[in-house]
């Protein structure tokens, strides 16, 4: 099976065509890097400059898709050229493919080739000072720093450069992300927010309205059907007004004058009151002193949720409404009688119990709801450390 090699960058075509075509300009007008009677010059004559050029221009092919491959095969040419006259454009690219195999090879490789590079320019440095003793052997180290240890080192700063750019992008988005992560989620708490307020609000008047509409239509009594109508009529008005406020609420958040639409444990006793006016029979039991606003908030839903559950679907008897405050925990209690309900009731969806739970949930507190016996009860905890917190 023939293995595909990678297609070569385009401005790398660019870099071999150009080193290749001005290597041959200077062998055509005769411009060598050493004389023809040089000691070290074992092929005269410019024609044995361009095997080394050649396949130097073609390593230039491979210094994005292969620069290791490139970095072996043009250190032989190198060696090459060095015992011809030489050519500068083949200097040039030998020093590019160092360049390159530093910036787009492994990391490790990458290592390796600055110390082998720091190595020979030190050893082209001491040896021929220590064979031959004369000042101008030091400058071949210096020749070896700039062809290979100078591209090298060029090659692993920017790298270094590349690669704190690429990571400081890499956390500008992680950073981007979270932020649309936190914002999501703001937004869906926020959502779950407005839908329990907006279910504890309204629930209790609609279901008042179904179940008095209900009676009304399957009792042929004028009298009946006149109290339910009036019923309906209050639960209406005052579910409108609940509705009101929670858009004024949204429409003016953030605003000073915005209208307070939090309710306390003051207004226990009137809803109580109004779901008396709706049939039930309720005895209300409160002992608690100052508590925090998100747990007055949470206590007063959970008493008008399980309130509104009672008119839906209790049966006919007592219902008890108890809250406690001990030990830095409010303890709310509502238990309603539990059977067969001969009379109409309203549809449920549930939606209530999961939001006294997440009410009681956000507040590191517990929520319990279900049959006890001939009683429904449903009984919260919420520490009021928590409440101040929250």
């Amino acid at each position: 099976m023939a293995v595909r090699l990678p297609r070569p960058h385009r401005f790398d075509v660019y870099i071999a065509i150009g080193g290749l075509l001005g290597g041959l300009l200077l062998a055509g007008i005769g411009l060598a890097t050493r004389p023809a009677k040089d000691p070290i010059t074992l092929f005269d004559g410019p024609w044995p400059i361009l095997v080394p050029l050649v396949v130097m221009a073609g390593c230039e092919l491979l210094r994005r898709t292969a620069p290791r491959a490139a970095l072996l095969i043009g250190t032989p040419a190198i060696c090459a050229d060095v015992v011809t006259q030489g050519s500068l454009a083949t200097i040039l690219m030998f020093t590019d493919i160092v360049y390159a195999a530093v910036l787009y090879g492994p990391l490790a490789s990458a290592r390796r080739i600055q110390w082998i590079t720091g190595l020979l320019t030190v050893a082209g440095t001491l040896v021929p000072f220590a064979v031959w003793r004369v000042p101008q052997a030091l400058l071949i180290g210096v020749v070896v720093g700039v062809v290979a240890y100078g591209p090298a080192a060029t090659g692993w700063i920017v790298r270094n450069h590349r690669d704190a750019a690429e990571a400081a992008r890499l956390r500008a988005e992680q950073t981007a992300l979270l932020a649309e992560l936190d914002r999501s989620q703001a937004v869906t708490a926020e959502r779950s927010r407005v839908a329990r307020e907006l279910h504890d609000m309204v629930a209790n008047h609609l279901s008042a309205i179904a179940i008095h509409s209900t009676a009304a239509l399957s009792l042929d009594d004028p009298k009946t059907s006149k109290e339910a109508l009036s019923v309906i009529r209050e639960n209406s008005v005052e579910g409108l007004a609940e509705m009101r406020r929670l858009i004024g609420i949204l429409r003016d958040r953030g605003n000073d004058h915005a209208p307070a639409a939090t309710p306390t444990l003051d207004g226990l006793a009137a809803l109580v009151d109004g779901a008396r006016s709706n049939g039930l029979d309720i005895t209300l039991d409160t002992e608690h002193g100052t508590v925090p606003a998100p747990v007055e908030l949470a206590a007063y839903r959970i008493v008008q949720e399980s309130l509104t559950n009672a008119l839906k679907h209790a049966c006919p008897g007592k219902v008890t409404v108890a809250l406690a405050q001990r030990d830095g925990v409010l303890r709310v209690r509502v238990a309603s009688p539990y059977g067969h309900r001969d009379g109409p009731r309203a549809p449920g969806s549930g939606a209530g119990l999961v939001g006294m739970r997440e009410r009681a949930a956000l507040l590191g507190g517990t929520f319990e709801a279900g049959p006890d016996g001939a009683l429904w009860t449903v009984h919260a905890t919420l520490p009021l450390t928590e409440g101040d917190s929250a």
